[in-house]
């Protein structure tokens, strides 16, 4: 692989700008970490950390059965540049054809009991459920609103995205309580003692655990004033994607994303104690993957996820459940 050229010198950072940029210490430091060569044989144990190359050259080298959760965020069916890749967009039925033998590929890789998120927006999902459906179980499609999107002068603003949910069989984790969402309540009902009926109330306000649904209008897209943003156009926030993994995995499974990006897959796996393999083709990515997972190592804050919990969007994040003295 040809390393692509290191980026010019950027502007000094407004203070408020805590964008996740590579210094060249960085990259002389990190590159070191990349698994970026092919075994000579395929592998028995899946090893940990970030390969620098393609996925689908990988696949056949890795173990049969490791994975619990595979989370899949290809580029979607749209003409679009990341770094130095291009990626134009296909007539739909040859997007979906790829999509089918990627997954035809990736299948032996998972357990029987593995779950699987694959991403898109509404154009590609028409070819994520034809292709999903080929090779899995369709449990639900999660739309989740992206809050932000470019505004559009003859079209609906484009601003939701969807994740499809699949398992390989009918025996699969869902941990319901570890991904229910704390909101604020608004007229509390008591019950004829006084007592709260469903709901908590705090020196903060009055609150509600509820139970997950399939559209979820609490996600903030990283952007230039939280710890997590990088410089990657199409980032997932570490709430998304925490959500999927307490959600479909357990401490110590093995998460896969063959399409890791800047890395917010394996540095949430991380921080939930899961066990990761990301696979992402761009060197910038792969070491801007590597940066974060070194910052994890003394941060495991995820935004939006505090105490156990998440909480609904605009909400003080730092509060605690407790009753008032």
């Amino acid at each position: 692989m040809t390393s692509p050229p290191s980026p010019q010198t950027a502007a000094p950072k407004s203070p408020r700008n805590q964008t996740l940029n590579l210094t060249m210490a960085d990259r002389l430091r990190l590159s070191d970490r990349l698994l970026t060569q092919l075994p000579a044989q395929p592998l028995n144990q899946p090893p940990q950390g970030t390969i620098w190359g393609n996925c689908q050259s990988w696949i056949s080298w890795l173990p049969l059965a490791f994975v619990d959760l595979l989370i899949l965020d290809p580029p979607y069916n749209l003409s679009k540049t990341f770094n130095h890749q291009h990626f134009p967009q296909q007539a739909i039925s040859d997007y979906t054809q790829w999509l089918k033998q990627l997954l035809h590929q990736l299948k032996p890789l998972l357990k029987p009991t593995a779950s699987i998120y694959l991403c898109g927006d509404w154009l590609t999902s028409l070819s994520i459920y034809q292709a999903a459906a080929a090779h899995f179980i369709v449990r639900n499609r999660i739309t989740w609103e992206r809050e932000k999107g470019r505004g559009a002068k003859s079209n609906w603003k484009n601003a939701s995205e969807d994740i499809w949910f699949c398992t390989v069989s009918n025996t699969y984790t869902f941990n319901v309580e570890a991904v229910k969402l704390r909101r604020r309540v608004l007229a509390p009902y008591r019950l004829e003692d006084g007592s709260p009926k469903d709901w908590q109330a705090t020196q903060q306000g009055n609150f509600r655990d509820t139970h997950p649904s399939n559209l979820w209008t609490d996600i903030t897209v990283p952007f230039w004033s939280m710890p997590e943003n990088t410089p990657h156009p199409t980032q997932k926030s570490e709430k998304l994607m925490a959500r999927l993994m307490l959600a479909s995995s357990r401490p110590g499974d093995w998460v896969f994303d063959p399409f890791l990006g800047s890395g917010t897959t394996s540095v949430v796996a991380k921080k939930l104690g899961r066990r990761y393999l990301g696979i992402e083709q761009d060197e910038e990515y792969c070491l801007l993957a590597e940066r974060r997972l070194e910052l994890a190592e003394r941060d495991r804050a995820i935004q939006g996820y505090v105490d156990g919990v998440f909480w609904e969007r605009n909400t003080w994040q730092r509060q605690r459940l407790s009753t008032p003295h």
